[in-house]
């Protein structure tokens, strides 16, 4: 059968978060950078759908295929790994220990960051015409994106912040749920439709991912949002970062790894089995 049980799926996680540490620093760059592009793709052509059809849902329902392309491709995103690193550390894999996880976690950060503001620079010149003519219509739904992303709740001060910080923990809630959703079936098709609903949830519910910020504000920067460094980092990739780290780590990772994780068969209940086990001597003649 294509489904995987849940307990098959903690052990999953585990082997899969343990993995992930043993990989040398140049392939995390790489395969960051590739999720952060595969990703911000997706969110230009969510835009576009939406711009479109003028229904938000239809640009919800094709996002997810970014990220079916970063699990199947086997690319690194920080959000993901937000999940399955700690159930390695858990576990106790060799190699998981904190120090490794938070240095992956830098790595790959680092990666998704470069990656999806390369893709935001290439976009940018495709719809300015190379800054010598008008914004496409996309270039200005993402520049609105960024000011809302970022000032929009700067306006609101503490209550801004909270907002932003929370809608992040719903956001990778639901992303990283997709993530270990992957583990659940052994076939292409299986997989993509595990993927594909916990990340409409999130799209059409404008939750708030790190990685997607990472693309969507620096590419607002680029064609003129009313957004300064400051206003990135402070009222959105920080918070949002931290937000997803707990919805994440917590809410998905350790919540489904502590529940599911193979329990260690009893001592006495072990030595049972191998007495019924053993073979029957017959009764002397």
């Amino acid at each position: 059968m294509d489904y995987v049980k849940p307990q098959d799926i903690a052990g999953s996680m585990a082997t899969a978060g343990a993995s992930k540490m043993t990989l040398p620093i140049r392939h995390l760059l790489i395969r960051g950078a590739l999720a952060g592009a595969y990703l911000a793709v997706a969110t230009s052509m969510a835009v576009g759908a939406t711009i479109q059809t003028g229904q938000p849902i239809v640009g919800a329902l094709v996002f997810p295929f970014g990220l079916c392309l970063v699990i199947l491709l086997g690319t690194e995103l920080i959000t993901g790994s937000f999940a399955l690193l700690p159930c390695a550390t858990v576990a106790g894999r060799p190699g998981a220990e904190l120090g490794r996880v938070l240095q992956n976690w830098g790595w790959v950060f680092l990666g998704n960051l470069l990656g999806s503001v390369a893709y935001g620079a290439l976009l940018a010149i495709a719809l300015t015409m190379s800054g010598a003519g008008d914004i496409a219509p996309v270039g200005k739904k993402l520049i609105e994106m960024a000011q809302v992303k970022t000032t929009g709740y700067a306006a609101y001060g503490m209550a801004g912040m909270v907002t932003v910080f929370t809608k992040a923990i719903l956001c990778n809630w639901l992303v990283s749920l997709a993530v270990v959703m992957a583990f659940s079936a052994t076939s292409v098709v299986g997989k993509i439709v595990a993927i594909w609903g916990p990340v409409t949830l999130f799209f059409s519910q404008g939750f708030e991912h790190s990685v997607v910020n990472m693309f969507v504000i620096p590419i607002g920067m680029m064609m003129g949002a009313n957004v300064s460094l400051q206003d990135w980092w402070l009222w959105n990739q920080l918070p949002v970062t931290a937000g997803n780290l707990i919805g994440g780590m917590v809410f998905t990772g350790l919540a489904l790894y502590l529940s599911h994780r193979p329990q260690p068969t009893p001592v006495a209940e072990t030595r049972a089995a191998d007495r019924m086990a053993e073979p029957k001597l017959a009764p002397a003649q």
